[in-house]
């Protein structure tokens, strides 16, 4: 497929251009051949990937950052009014794209895929990448999160399939009109953005009637949101319904998952026909999105058996139970679990790798309003660990909650009979673990924030 660039965005400025989804977008742009510059609070391994493909990009946001000639500024739902980039293109009358039109352009002529749900959504849409690469199609993608190097997280293929990820929490999902939709689960979360389930209902019906007249929607059939949204889709004119899970009514249904150290085998029934293949990573739930990544292969046209082989390809994507090093025999670990089924799901995953050795986490909270809403729950998800190191809350966009505090988690972690510590100070945590871990044990480093950082620092002081 020949590149094409959208014309509002042949010369796009990006304020916050490190970003996971805000980078992928300009990485597309500039292989296509976009002039493309930006800004960032900060310098990182992801700026570094991007100024390799020739985009400018500024550290520290200021309006003089901004291009004579810019001819959109692209910006995420993060990126706040009183910005002096975003202040400057209003004043001059220049274009501003949310990120997700931004995105939406790209996938113009293209065949796309779109992957939703509350979990699993970076996951699946890597392994479909992946895999879909592997048997030469050489999609397009844009994923949240990087597969095995910074600036992995997005790529312009040659190839008619895009394959995006498509984000729920600010309802910028509603912009794709994808071929085939994904979706993994449905429940609460963004509470800044939803006050109740029955409106993050709505929210994917609205995705779910986007998707294409002829269309295909692969969504979960043990999941009970999932199941709901089901329900509420039936009738939705041509739409082409495809469930996949353990539950007996499956259309592609699991009929085995055995799990091998830190990989799994997996079984399905396809057409009445059992089909085994390998998945990469640990856990059922890495194994349910690895069916859901099959089933939308499928459905855009690629052979079920060369696909389920392709997929075993798949090793994994960073901050994705990503095993960071060993040091004095303890494997350190980066999980971006932030929500208590995720939370748990990843706990469990390692709980069955780990045998009879001991998991410590250090988990990091993210968002207040998270917290607020399920704390309770994140404590209780900590119980499955043999002893937690709990953060102070990373607000990432928010502004602090009078009474909202990490202390919700750890009251509820405790009540539920687990070991916790309190730590305020981040720069005391790799002296921390180091006094509590012994040869054998694994350390998960958990969270959304900046808690990914501490794992190479763990290690030095392991080493030490």
């Amino acid at each position: 497929m020949s590149p094409s660039i959208p014309p509002a965005l042949e010369r796009p400025h990006f304020i916050g251009i490190g970003g996971a989804g805000m980078s992928g977008i300009a990485k597309i742009l500039a292989q296509r051949g976009a002039r493309v510059a930006g800004s960032d609070s900060r310098d990182s391994e992801t700026a570094e990937a991007l100024r390799a493909l020739g985009v400018t990009v500024h550290l520290g946001h200021d309006a003089a950052h901004l291009a004579p000639d810019a001819t959109a500024v692209v910006i995420s739902s993060a990126i706040r009014p009183e910005n002096p980039e975003l202040a400057a293109a209003a004043g001059r009358g220049i274009p501003v794209v949310h990120r997700s039109d931004a995105l939406a352009a790209l996938m113009e002529g293209t065949r796309p895929i779109a992957v939703a749900g509350t979990h699993g959504k970076t996951t699946t849409t890597s392994m479909l990448a992946v895999a879909l690469g592997a048997l030469g199609l050489d999609p397009s993608y844009a994923i949240g999160g990087d597969l095995d190097a910074p600036g992995s997280n997005a790529r312009h293929g040659d190839g008619e399939i895009f394959v995006a990820e498509a984000d729920e929490s600010d309802r910028s999902f509603h912009t794709y009109s994808p071929e085939v939709a994904v979706v993994l689960n449905v429940e609460l979360d963004h509470h800044a953005n939803y006050a109740s389930l029955e409106e993050i209902y709505e929210s994917f019906e609205t995705f779910v009637g986007k998707i294409r007249p002829g269309g295909t929607l692969v969504i979960s059939a043990d999941q009970p949101g999932a199941v709901e949204l089901t329900g509420r889709v039936r009738d939705l004119g041509s739409l082409r319904i495809v469930t996949v899970g353990e539950a007996e009514h499956a259309d592609l249904r699991i009929t085995r998952i055995n799990a091998r150290g830190l990989t799994s085998e997996v079984t399905v029934l396809l057409e009445g026909r059992p089909l085994t293949f390998t998945v990469s990573v640990p856990g059922r739930h890495y194994a349910h999105n690895a069916v859901a990544a099959l089933a939308a292969g499928v459905a855009i046209g690629a052979p079920a058996r060369n696909l389920a082989s392709a997929l075993a390809k798949y090793t994994g994507v960073r901050r994705r139970l990503q095993l960071k090093g060993e040091a004095a025999g303890v494997q350190v670990i980066d999980s971006y679990a932030h929500h208590p089924t995720e939370m748990a799901a990843d706990l469990e995953a390692i709980r069955g790798a780990a045998g009879d050795a001991r998991v410590l986490v250090v988990f990091q909270p993210h968002l207040f309003s998270r917290t607020r809403e399920l704390g309770t729950e994140m404590g209780g998800a900590l119980a499955l660990a043999d002893a937690s190191v709990v953060l102070d809350i990373y607000p990432a966009r928010e502004d602090p909650v009078p009474g909202v505090t990490s202390e919700l988690i750890i009251d509820a972690a405790r009540a539920a009979g687990a070991d916790v510590t309190a730590e305020h100070d981040k720069a005391a945590v790799p002296e921390v673990v180091a006094g509590m871990a012994k040869a054998g044990d694994l350390v998960l480093t958990m969270g959304a924030g900046d808690v990914t950082d501490l794992g190479p620092l763990i290690l030095r002081r392991l080493q030490s």
